[in-house]
């Protein structure tokens, strides 16, 4: 027999024939084989099927070595080509593997006629899947008669490929990507999952929801890692894979992405190998569903290929997987309270009731499931094994993304690093849809010093630095695109271009802001003609990159292609409709306490039809419109606004009052003063934020999980106030150091400064030292117990102490102090006249540090100091509410754990009692070891065996 490498070369054109439709899953399965090398395989990805299969060829029959791997190969991936290259394969390829061929299984092939030919339309007559069964390709096929079924998977999984190798890019429309970039193995970048331990799902704003969910979870450097494919892994001590997961997160953090990657690794055949089968339904497709069916007649009309197959499928359901798609976007009502109902694959019910009992496991319980949806979505998790929840990039993905986004990678380098050094972008930046969006509107600002510096002249604009900057950005970025295409020089002012696209803005918008008010974010053709949005435009004007069309069957409707978008939209339709200032503030009452306008003529006051209940959903959308407020003041929206009216100039003074009004006389809650805050940021004028900021006494965000986009809004807002701030109350926040050094410059003015269990280090207390050795500084109490100071930070904190003459109160519990972190302590603080109260309970000092703390004592007689739990009765009644707190509230029970609070506690009660055994400080000092003990039990309870002492 000839070699390999003559056999390959002899049979070169042949080979390049049969594999050119489809070759991703020949040059996938050649990498994994290093017969390419990855950095080789991408390039090949990028090439055109013909160029990319013949570029392989050339390198394969280089060496013996790799066409032999080669056949290896085509022995393994032959069943998702022709049935000529099949042959081939039966007759070239049984002596080019080490291990001896089973016996092939026959099967009997009828001639499919009917919907299924589509599916091979454009590949040669004789196109079969081959009816030859490996035995180690079998599992957990592990019969004769279900060996039938290879046929009809082999079709479904070459689908499924086709369907998920390309990424979906908003800005080409439905077409074919004309970028082969946009393949999935290029393209796609892994995301953040971990469990979702929390059990009540928040109502808030989704953006927001998550935030404070990364503020909560991602300082945790121990919070688990899940890779999608790992999904439906072992967890836990128990080793039991689960059979239902729930995947949570908002629009745009790539769910259905990471959905798709899934499904590309089964059918290309290299992850979740154990299911023989796996159905993807998305629950928009479901919703064309109106009469009730049975699973077998849904999977049977769904997937026409896999019809004949599915009765022998059903009898072994543990190697089933279904993945439900979208459950936020199924239209009809799902009874999760009602009884379970006998019914199996052949029962005719409502579609709803169909996805309820494959989700509950009432229906196919051996089967796994995989659903995702979004948080607001109700799905109850006691039907789930595990609860996970996405949280978009992390920041090395967020450069990842970066890189792969831009060809050029000077480019690239320098958007990363301006949206790392830009707070405002940088969170931004975690949320997958969100990097798309920065990185499409950062495109012209940054350019190799070769390319023509035209278009990001004309864009004249700054690089964005505030969220509403980056949305506008990118609208205007894709308007000029369309607008200038072959009609006008790039040089087109502004205004100009804005002037050409004026009317489908304004209608684009209006759509937007009466639709937002009722939470309605899908539309039908009617709903887009009913605004003056013409839906055939969608392809050939900048629609296609802020609508998305969504068809299934006859059914066609449309969607922002992400929640920010619309309110974007919206807002700037309210910005170039809103002149008067009484309707700017009416509209400000309206949007962010509910207050209904009285009659005005401005139409965006005209449809006021809102339940208080939406109200925290608008206030995205409130700072989006102060920040294109400030850019039609600027006169960055002329074009799509008339000339300045005549009060345009006092909009700065009368909004400076109106918030100044708020701070002063309206009891805020914490979100909704956060809000203002954003606002006043994203309006960025120094003239209404001067009037505003002074009258901020005190700010509570006690237990607001806060991101360092809000550290930076409390900055800049603060910063204009001449005054002390009285209390700045920012405990159980988890800000951590960037977040901190945030606020760095104006915490000297508080006289109260919260930072309790904020996971804090060394780094914070050099920063707070700092603070503390300011001429300026003002602070009077300091609260810094439950972060992980360590002994080196507390020195520095003692050596800041030496000098200063504002400290009263120093709480320093829980803070990581060692024996080593008590010295210099009497030679810092004996010298020190104003401190009174210092609290260090919960650390572990040793002998040598309660000696230290006892001559300290001698020398300052004035000063109170609390070491030990005992010592003081109203600190352990301070402690026994703790406990309560934490046991009603798992956030705070999170940041406590993080801390390892309670063990320090308990630790400290046990030296505390071998010292004193009687009294009611003794007992209360049980009492509050009993309640810990009992929260820790249920602690370990709660997450599922896992211990947490």
């Amino acid at each position: 027999m000839n070699s390999a490498q003559q056999l390959l070369r002899s049979q070169r054109d042949l080979l390049l024939n049969w594999t050119l439709d489809h070759p991703a899953p020949l040059l996938r399965w050649l990498r994994d084989a290093e017969v390419l090398s990855s950095a080789h395989y991408l390039s090949l990805l990028e090439r055109s099927p013909s160029n990319a299969v013949a570029q392989a060829l050339e390198m394969v029959c280089a060496s013996e070595e790799s066409s032999q791997k080669f056949l290896q190969v085509l022995r393994e991936v032959q069943d998702y080509y022709c049935r000529d290259l099949q042959v081939w394969v039966e007759r070239h390829c049984r002596d080019g593997v080490s291990k001896p061929a089973p016996a092939p299984v026959k099967v009997e092939e009828k001639k499919r006629k009917g919907p299924i030919a589509k599916l091979f339309k454009g590949k040669s007559k004789g196109f079969t899947l081959t009816t030859e069964v490996k035995a180690e390709e079998l599992k957990p096929i592990r019969s004769v008669k279900m060996a039938n079924i290879r046929v009809p998977i082999s079709a479904h999984k070459t689908t499924l490929l086709k369907r998920t190798e390309q990424f979906k890019c908003y800005s080409e429309g439905e077409g074919v990507a004309a970028n082969s970039a946009s393949h999935i193995e290029i393209r796609y970048t892994d995301l953040f999952v971990t469990e979702d331990n929390d059990f009540v799902d928040s109502s808030q704003h989704e953006y927001f929801d998550l935030a404070s969910r990364r503020a909560r979870i991602y300082v945790h450097q121990a919070c688990q890692r899940i890779r999608p494919c790992h999904l439906l892994g072992p967890q836990g001590t128990s080793g039991r894979s689960p059979k239902r997961v729930k995947v949570k997160g908002i629009a745009g953090i790539g769910k259905s992405v990471a959905v798709q990657r899934l499904v590309y690794e089964w059918a290309i055949g290299k992850n979740m190998r154990e299911f023989t089968c796996i159905f993807d339904l998305r629950f928009r497709e479901l919703n064309l569903i109106e009469a009730p069916l049975s699973l077998l007649e849904l999977l049977g009309e769904r997937f026409r290929y896999l019809e004949v197959a599915l009765p022998a499928l059903f009898t072994s359901p543990s190697s089933l997987l279904f993945i439900l798609d979208g459950l936020d976007e199924f239209k009809f009502t799902l009874d999760w309270s009602s009884p379970d109902k006998n019914i199996d694959v052949r029962s005719k019910v409502p579609v709803s009731e169909l996805m309820v009992a494959l989700i509950k496991g009432s229906l196919l319980p051996e089967a796994s499931v995989i659903l995702t949806t979004r948080p607001s979505t109700e799905a109850p998790k006691r039907f789930f094994q595990r609860c996970c929840v996405v949280l978009g990039f992390e920041e090395d993905q967020v450069k990842e993304y970066t890189t792969k986004f831009y060809k050029d990678r000077e480019v690239a380098e320098k958007v990363y690093d301006y949206i790392l050094n830009n707070d405002n972008l940088f969170v931004l930046s975690f949320i997958p849809l969100y990097c798309y969006i920065i990185c499409t509107a950062m495109a012209e600002f940054f350019f190799s010093g070769n390319q023509d510096v035209g278009d990001s002249k004309s864009l004249e604009l700054n690089p964005p630095r505030t969220v509403s900057e980056v949305y506008f950005c990118y609208l205007f970025t894709a308007v000029k695109h369309h607008a200038l295409r072959g009609s006008a020089e790039r040089s087109t002012p502004r205004s100009e271009v804005l002037s050409r696209a004026k009317q489908q803005l304004t209608n684009l918008g209006k759509l937007a802001y009466e639709n937002l008010l009722q939470k309605k974010i899908m539309f039908n053709r009617a709903d887009l003609e009913k605004y003056g949005v013409t839906p055939a435009d969608l392809q050939s004007t900048f629609l296609c990159q802020v609508l998305q069309p969504l068809k299934e069957g006859t059914v066609e409707m449309f969607s922002f292609f992400h929640l920010t978008v619309q309110e974007h939209l919206a807002s700037l339709y309210c910005a170039i409709n809103l002149f008067r200032q009484e309707d700017i503030i009416q509209a400000l009452d309206f949007w962010c306490f509910g207050l209904r306008p009285p009659s005005s003529t401005a139409a965006p006051l005209k449809n006021t039809d809102l339940t208080m209940d939406k109200l925290e959903s608008l206030q995205m959308f409130t700072r989006f419109f102060m920040g294109m407020l400030r850019a039609r003041l600027a006169g960055q929206l002329d074009g799509l606004v008339l000339s300045p009216v005549d009060e345009e100039d006092g909009i700065p003074t009368r909004l400076g009052l109106w918030f100044q009004d708020q701070f002063k006389s309206r009891e805020l809650k914490k979100q909704a003063a956060l809000n203002l805050l954003h606002c006043l940021m994203e309006f960025h004028m120094k003239e209404a934020t001067s009037m505003a900021a002074p009258e901020i006494k005190k700010l509570n965000l006690f237990k607001m999980k806060l991101s360092v986009v809000d550290c930076a809004a409390m900055h800049y807002v603060l910063q204009f106030s001449p005054h002390k701030l009285q209390e700045l109350n920012l405990g159980y926040s988890n800000i951590g150091n960037r977040g901190l050094r945030r606020l760095g410059p104006i915490l000297h003015r508080c006289e109260s400064l919260y930072l309790r269990y904020n996971c804090l280090d060394r780094q914070a207390a050099i920063l707070e030292s700092a603070v503390l050795r300011s001429n300026e500084c003002q602070v009077k109490k300091l609260f810094m117990c439950g972060n992980n100071l360590g002994p080196e930070g507390v020195l520095e904190l003692w050596n800041a102490l030496e000098h200063n003459n504002t400290v009263e109160e120093l709480y320093l519990d829980i803070t990581g102090i060692t024996e080593r972190g008590t010295e210099h302590i009497v030679k810092c603080l004996s010298t020190n006249t104003c401190l009174q109260t210092l609290t260090i309970v919960g650390n572990d000092i040793g002998e040598v540090g309660r000696r230290r703390l006892r001559e300290l004592e001698q020398c300052r007689p004035g000063l109170r100091i609390i070491a030990n739990f005992v010592d003081d009765l109203g600190l352990l009644q301070a402690y026994l509410d703790w406990v309560e707190e934490i046991r009603a509230d798992r956030d705070q029970m999170d940041s406590v754990k993080n801390a390892d609070a309670l063990q320090s506690v308990l630790k400290g009660l046990q030296v505390a009692g071998e010292q004193v055994e009687k009294g009611e400080n003794a007992e209360k000092a049980k009492e509050l070891q009993t309640n810990l003990l009992e929260l820790l039990k249920s602690s370990t309870n709660l997450t599922g065996g896992r211990q947490v002492m």
